[in-house]
């Protein structure tokens, strides 16, 4: 198809250089068509002038379900026009139908604004439209695309626990830089992380309190029964519990007593009760 120098038609020889290939160098557009489908020749002259106006920023790849239908079935296509957009080898989005162009428009200003902050943007909203694979996998690009971009791990981790992959989600934040986990971006989503992993695993509440009763500098059970009151919604007690390890030994798991109750200064808010008693006695104990 020589209408533009960025359209190409696609074969069973050429489609993973073609296309996977060359997803990992830019964003790649393949338009699943059949020649009688009269919305696919609608849609096919729209493309090959975005394709021209874009000015090779994406390649437009032309696929005839009729002549390559064990490819339509790879990629579960099951209607036509189907366009599918790929990046680094896989599906990163899908447009059913012949819609607008400003559709079209719309996703490709977001893969062509950069590699890692288009990761991210189709990440989130894949993440919010229900596609949690697709959203994962966007994700984990472009975080290794641009490790020094924090928002991108903790969004990761966000939906990761959400979708209830907790011990990858603390995995996650562990892995970063000693520096990077202090951060304000990413320190209180991995308090809050911890502390609500800990309460899913730690003892019964009864057990703790007998432990820290008989040794009050068990900063191991304090936190254990921090995170326990803190899932039963008794707030007060936890940062009690917590108060108490920060001002015993800030060295203690570093210092994840003090950033544990910074983690619920910020979820309560600067005007809650609790949020200003706990924040006057933590100035108090550690100057």
């Amino acid at each position: 198809m020589a209408l533009s120098p960025y359209v190409f038609d696609a074969s069973a020889e050429n489609f993973n250089r073609l296309v996977l290939e060359n997803s990992h160098k830019g964003p790649v557009l393949v338009h699943f068509w059949i020649p009688k489908a009269g919305p696919c020749y609608v849609l096919m002259p729209r493309l090959v002038k975005l394709a021209t106006e874009y000015g090779g920023k994406f390649l437009l790849v032309m696929l005839n379900t009729d002549e390559l239908p064990e490819l339509a079935r790879r990629f579960n296509v099951t209607s036509v026009p189907t366009v599918k957009f790929f990046w680094r080898g896989d599906v990163a989005h899908t447009i059913h139908g012949a819609e607008p162009d400003s559709s079209f428009r719309e996703v490709l200003d977001r893969f062509i604004a950069g590699d890692a902050n288009r990761a991210h943007a189709l990440g989130v909203a894949a993440w919010q439209a229900g596609k949690v694979d697709q959203a994962r996998m966007l994700l984990a690009n472009a975080a290794m695309a641009e490790p020094d971009n924090l928002a991108i791990p903790r969004d990761l981790a966000k939906l990761l626990w959400a979708e209830g992959d907790s011990a990858q989600a603390l995995k996650l934040l562990d892995a970063l830089p000693p520096e990077a986990r202090r951060t304000p971006e990413i320190a209180p989503l991995l308090a809050h992380l911890r502390l609500a992993e800990t309460a899913r695993q730690a003892a019964p509440l009864a057990a703790l309190d007998e432990r820290v009763a008989r040794d009050p500098a068990d900063l191991d059970a304090c936190y254990q029964r921090a995170a326990r009151l803190l899932a039963a919604d008794d707030f007060d007690g936890a940062m009690a519990a917590l108060l108490h390890i920060a001002t015993t030994d800030r060295g203690f798991r570093d210092d994840l007593g003090r950033t544990s109750l910074l983690a619920l200064f910020d979820l309560l808010g600067s005007a809650h009760p609790l949020t200003q008693r706990y924040r006057r006695a933590l100035a108090e104990s550690l100057h």
